[in-house]
């Protein structure tokens, strides 16, 4: 059972029990299709997300010239040079993939247009093309948003630069680019953000020097011309999926359920560190290492939770996690802050605003700002909102849980979107006893 266009109407049913898988990572097959089309020879990945962003960044890798074929669980990557498209490459709402492939064009020294729906082409690109532009990059763009055209020019150059924010698509498309530089470039990364790009790359056998422990930040130095070579990758479930089976087992009475195979990587756990704070009866089982990253298993049982003081450090680490952390803390008891989200309103939609009207639609007492966000739960929620979402699949899920557990049912007008990344959520709640009416 897929996500379905039109409203949804969750409501309270009994508890939720089982065991349940949740899609391959976003973050992580995005990198590993892009990464196998770059290897010159032939990439399998198994566990890939079957999302529509990720089917975008696929497609984009044919368009450039890799032979990519699915049997069954298995997609077979055959990379090598890249060529110019013929065509714009579009991306539809997938700014993972998009951000991504301009600092891995950049570094092929290929010619590319880049566009993408009304939504993605609202979304700032200036902060990826200006360091790719130091770089030597020569683009052309609409005030820093899509489309994007860039050129072929007349190659790149090493350059030392700092993150201005924490963004590990910032980071990912610089090292990307930096593959194709001469030089050694080095990146200052003063805050720690996702380094899904810096251990697939060791896969796929580029090396990488990194200086610092991370307490007060790192430097990554990588050095140019170093080639791809083929890797077989397994993607973990995606921790950002696994949050709505978590929350939604949190909140509703009498929960036990345990979502397998779950990627743990240190800088993707903020969510789970902030729901251990409030009190969740949580805990992480069967832990291994597969491709470079860390998996296990994660069991969730109904908890008594309380509001807390999110630390702004963590952002990072959470940063889409914070809708479906809002409405676990309207059912907390006490104030919930959450500081650092400005990067929330440059999202799929203005999710600080997207929360907080779903939230107020819902009896929540909640209030925002620029950069943060407030909820005060009393234990229960009285629910009986429609929410808009905004075309926001994070937004549609988050209060797809809400109405679990909530008095009265939570209406969302549309579930398409859900597709992104989590196609049969509602079939995965449901196969845990939720009760969702499509």
């Amino acid at each position: 059972m897929g996500a379905i266009g039109g409203a949804i109407v969750s409501k309270r049913g009994a508890a939720l029990s089982g065991a349940a898988l949740t899609p391959g990572d976003k973050s992580i097959s995005h990198r590993a299709l892009i990464f196998g089309a770059l290897a010159d020879g032939v990439s399998e990945i198994s566990g890939l997300l079957d999302g529509d962003d990720v089917l975008r960044t696929a497609a984009a890798m044919r368009a450039l010239g890799a032979e990519i074929e699915r049997t069954g669980d298995v997609w077979r990557v055959v990379g090598g040079p890249w060529r110019s498209p013929d065509r714009a490459l579009y991306f539809g709402n997938a700014g993972t993939g998009v951000r991504l492939v301009m600092g891995a064009v950049a570094g092929a020294g290929v010619g590319v247009r880049f566009d993408g729906d009304a939504s993605l082409r609202a979304r700032p690109m200036g902060r990826v093309l200006e360091p790719l532009r130091m770089m030597g990059l020569e683009a052309v763009d609409t005030e820093g948003r899509l489309p994007v055209k860039i050129s072929t020019g007349s190659g790149l150059s090493s350059i030392s630069c700092k993150l201005a924010s924490p963004s590990a698509q910032v980071k990912s498309a610089i090292l990307l680019a930096a593959l194709g530089a001469n030089g050694s470039t080095r990146i200052h990364e003063p805050v720690l953000c996702r380094d899904h790009t810096e251990r697939m790359l060791g896969v796929f056998g580029v090396s990488l020097d990194f200086e610092g422990d991370g307490s007060a930040g790192r430097f990554i130095t990588l050095e140019g011309g170093q080639k791809l070579t083929p890797a077989n990758v397994v993607v973990p479930g995606d921790p950002s999926s696994a949050a709505f089976l978590v929350a939604a087992a949190l909140i509703t009475p009498g929960s036990e359920i345990t979502v397998q195979n779950i990627l743990i990587n240190p800088l993707r756990m903020g969510f789970y560190e902030t729901l251990r704070d409030m009190g969740a009866d949580m805990t992480i089982q069967n832990r291994r290492k597969e491709s470079g990253e860390i998996v296990a298993d994660i069991c969730a049982r109904h908890s008594e939770l309380r509001g807390v003081n999110v630390p702004v450090s963590r952002a990072p680490t959470m940063i889409d996690e914070y809708p479906i952390l809002s409405v676990v803390a309207a059912y907390a008891t006490g104030e919930t802050m959450m500081n650092g989200l400005e990067e929330l309103r440059v999202k799929e939609s203005n999710r600080i605003a997207s929360v907080e009207a779903g939230l107020a639609a819902c009896g929540v007492d909640v209030a925002s700002g620029q950069d943060w966000l407030r909820v005060r739960g009393r234990g229960r929620v009285k629910g009986g909102g429609h929410v808009h979402t905004n075309h926001d699949h994070r937004i549609a899920m988050s209060f797809l849980v809400m109405g679990q557990a909530s008095e009265e049912p939570v209406e969302i007008d549309d579930g398409a979107m859900i597709a992104t990344s989590f196609p049969d959520f509602v079939g995965a709640m449901c196969a845990l006893g939720a009760v969702i009416d499509i």
